[in-house]
């Protein structure tokens, strides 16, 4: 039973981490008028948790190896769970910052050693469907965020963190599955064990990967007001249809590495993108935008799961750390799409579609390593 509760932990973590991420997205106005800043200095929270995520994750899987991944795993929750505890007492806009940097910090420490425990904890041949369930999981974080963030501000915006903390505190009382290598041993992991030319590959695949995909939402909304004239609701259900065909989709598409392999996955999803990504920027009317767009969201869980799983099943002696090495490259490439694609965008809107097209169709098959 204790077995069957830690595992479900291990994909619980993976939920939280993107739900912690976005929550502020919905909630901007009521935060900033409460803590006494305008609605765009509010939105430097996201970047706040997305910075140092990105950033220690490069070192993150690791240190965390060394240290042992389940004393890792509870301390990183723990810090967690009091980082949204300063976000609750906040009495000023640059306390609740630095309580969301120290988030972002305590999820680097959580997200690339999940990973690499669910792959200790999981047979190889099932590993595809396990890293699915954890990708939809991520997805529906993501997705349900903004809605919680929003139902809370309708009373109180710190609610919202209040509940983080405790799923935070849970989830590391949990700990992980006795299989997952939670203790470390041997020789201490080396980080230029993850460094590795193959991983970096696979890194560059990911931040192309998820950059041109899951970092292009900002061109959709603004393709849906310029183009088709849509209020803040519609684009805002256009956007929705990327996280939820994703998230549906994820079982499906860990199914589908295990029958045929990381690199495959990756190159479906890469290409079919490419000619998902050019749909919703030139075509119309707006069902087809939001058609093509929720179906881009099925090739970025390809994407995702083929990457992550091609990390885990290398042959390198630092796999946890590999693993934090790519989620570190995908972070950094969405959050890299919006400072090289709006200015493009303003120029030529079907150039700024294009150049994503680009990436996806010749980069990324020419990048990831056959095995």
């Amino acid at each position: 039973m204790r077995s069957r509760l830690q595992r479900g932990a291990l994909f619980a973590g993976g939920f939280l981490g993107p739900f912690g991420g976005g929550v502020v997205t919905s909630m901007l106005p009521e935060m900033g008028a409460d803590l006494g800043v305008g609605t765009a200095t509010a939105a430097s929270s996201l970047t706040a948790y997305l910075l140092p995520f990105a950033a220690l994750m490069l070192v993150s899987g690791t240190y965390g190896a060394r240290w042992g991944r389940l004393r890792t795993v509870r301390v990183a929750y723990g810090g967690y769970a009091l980082a949204s505890l300063v976000c609750v007492l906040a009495p000023t806009y640059e306390v609740f910052l630095a309580g969301r940097v120290l988030q972002g910090a305590g999820n680097a420490f959580t997200t690339p050693l999940l990973l690499a425990a669910l792959a200790s904890a999981t047979p190889r041949a099932r590993l595809g469907r396990a890293l699915g369930t954890f990708g939809a999981l991520q997805a529906a974080g993501q997705t349900t965020a903004p809605l919680v963030g929003g139902l809370a501000a309708e009373f109180n915006w710190r609610l919202a963190f209040v509940a983080i903390a405790a799923v935070a505190l849970s989830l590391g009382a949990v700990g992980l599955p006795r299989s997952a290598d939670d203790t470390a041993t041997g020789r201490p992991p080396r980080l230029r064990d993850a460094l590795e030319p193959t991983v970096l590959r696979i890194g560059v695949v990911a931040l192309l990967g998820w950059g041109a995909l899951g970092g292009i939402g900002f061109l959709v909304a603004f393709r849906g007001e310029d183009t088709f004239g849509l209020e803040p609701s519609g684009r805002g259900l256009l956007l929705t249809g990327f996280g939820v065909a994703g998230m549906l989709a994820a079982r499906w598409v860990g199914g589908f590495v295990d029958r045929y392999d990381a690199r495959t996955a990756v190159l479906a999803g890469a290409v079919g993108g490419a000619a998902l990504v050019l749909s919703a920027g030139v075509l119309g009317p707006v069902a087809v935008v939001a058609a093509a767009w929720a179906l881009a969201g099925v090739a970025g869980q390809m994407v995702l799961v083929g990457v992550n799983a091609a990390t885990l099943t290398g042959e390198g002696a630092n796999r946890g750390g590999a693993v934090s090495v790519v989620q570190a490259f995908r972070f950094g490439g969405a959050a890299l799409a919006p400072l090289a694609l709006t200015p493009l965008y303003a120029v030529s809107p079907t150039a700024a579609f294009g150049v994503p097209t680009l990436a996806l169709a010749v980069l990324a098959p020419v990048l990831m390593p056959r095995r």
